[in-house]
């Protein structure tokens, strides 16, 4: 590795941090921020929602503009407008504030995480890609295991704003460092898909809005009802859209290919339970079992420590025994500890602990397994945008998976006492176990391993 390629590789794994970061930072510090700021159980989901929103519905463009205007480019812009969001995140003093900087931050993400893959890329020729793919995901999945972590420390031991704050240095450093040490490059002329993004986000976020509102403004009046149908017309109309136009964000091609259509449909619902999970253990740790921030984070490591252990044993061997085995068993073992932790609602932490293992296992099998099986069943020329669509669709999971169990959860109990959040988180527990066992089902057609391939082969 020649010291271009350090710099390249270095720069853009610190910056996949960053974003991968944000996404989760601030899941222990959320009940910080509903007692600072006042916010509800509906403005609390839009603080996790809204940047995953964001950057869901933009990240295939984000690739696509780095391509035409030149990728370091862009990739400069999305961290320059990821830097000034999060600055507007931690000078928020109402949670609306913090909800829109939140969604800006999302847009800049959107920027940075594809082109950060497209910049390894174009370094590192094929043989040398592996490894430094590895060594990037490496650097991203630390993020994983150590975000609730650091949010609970930087909350309990400072405050809340200072999660987004540390992001102003680091990012003039990167956006510095990017500037002197990468050469600029660009890609195919590609068309940006605008009809799509416009279509997708609205779809989705009237979807999403309508879920976020039920509870408070009843599942039959005007605006619920308006919200969801006018959210799943657009949804239908993105499709048709993505059928008929010349270059589509999400190609419906992709979607005739049955390990395709399979892995991603059960890797939604992977994600879909893992941030409902996510969204609401540590508050219950800190709202029911009286934990502070930093001791809900300790408490979330085993949970987030087997994405380290188990993801790239997983990885190995779906290539020897095929991926439907993984995705099947993986979603089995989330929904035993999602159903355990639901039924058990303990306040012995030690009671929890196996489950937060076993469910934490599953959902890190089931992962690389998903991406192997959606990826493989396309030509290699169509990698690239067959992976972009995959995390799309990920990101959109975890996004109707906060929706929906925020939507049990208020239905059933709320923040009044101990005893009503843990009558919520029970509920809200019970439909992630839901989500882990229809994807259990939507993955058993996924095709094995030799069949996958003989399907690629007759193409």
């Amino acid at each position: 590795m020649n010291t271009k390629q350090a710099w390249g590789l270095g720069l853009a794994s610190l910056a996949s941090f960053m974003m991968a970061l944000d996404s989760l930072v601030v899941t222990t510090t959320l009940t910080t921020i509903r007692q600072d700021l006042a916010a509800s159980v509906e403005s609390l989901e839009w603080t996790v929602n809204a940047y995953n929103l964001a950057l869901a519905v933009l990240l295939l463009t984000g690739a696509v503009l780095g391509d035409r205007f030149g990728r370091r480019r862009i990739f400069i812009a999305g961290l320059a407008v990821f830097t000034v969001a999060s600055v507007a995140c931690a000078m928020s003093d109402t949670i609306g504030a913090l909800i829109v900087s939140r969604a800006v931050q999302g847009a800049g993400a959107a920027m940075v995480l594809p082109l950060s893959l497209t910049l390894i890329s174009a370094l590192f020729p094929p043989r040398q890609r592996g490894k430094a793919m590895g060594l990037y995901l490496g650097i991203t999945g630390l993020a994983t295991f150590s975000g609730p972590l650091i949010g609970g420390l930087i909350a309990d031991g400072l405050a809340w704003q200072w999660i987004f704050w540390l992001n102003l240095p680091v990012g003039v450093i990167a956006i510095v460092l990017t500037a002197r040490r990468v050469d600029e490059s660009v890609g195919p002329n590609a068309t940006v898909d605008f009809g799509g993004v416009v279509l997708v986000t609205l779809g989705a976020f009237g979807v999403v809005w309508g879920l976020v509102r039920g509870n408070m403004a009843g599942w039959s009046s005007a605006e619920v009802l308006a919200a969801l149908l006018l959210g799943a017309a657009l949804l239908v109309a993105f499709v048709f859209w993505e059928r008929r136009t010349t270059a589509p964000m999400l190609p419906m091609r992709f979607f005739r290919l049955r390990a395709f259509a399979t892995a991603t449909s059960a890797n939604f619902l992977v994600f879909a339970s893992l941030y409902g999970t996510l969204f609401f253990l540590a508050q219950y740790f800190q709202t029911v079992l009286g934990d502070g921030p930093l001791q809900a984070g300790l408490r979330l490591m085993p949970w987030t420590a087997t994405l380290m252990v188990f993801a790239p044993i997983a990885g190995r061997l779906a290539d020897k025994v095929g991926e439907r085995r993984f995705m099947v068993g993986g979603l089995a073992l989330q929904t035993i500890g999602a159903g355990w932790i639901a039924a058990v609602t303990s306040t012995d932490y030690l009671e929890l602990l196996p489950a937060l293992i076993i469910g934490g296992a599953g959902l890190t099998m089931a992962m690389p397994a998903a991406q192997k099986a959606a990826v493989g069943a396309v030509q290699p020329q169509e990698i690239g945008q067959a992976s972009g669509a995959f995390m799309m669709l990920r990101i959109f999971g975890g996004v109707f998976g906060v929706a929906i169990s925020v939507a049990v959860f208020a239905n059933a109990g709320g923040y009044a006492s101990a005893e009503e959040f843990s009558q919520g988180f029970t509920s809200a527990m019970y439909a992630v176990t839901a989500f882990a066992f229809i994807g259990m089902l939507i993955a058993l057609g996924v095709p094995d391993k030799a069949k996958t391939l003989e399907d690629v082969n007759a193409r």
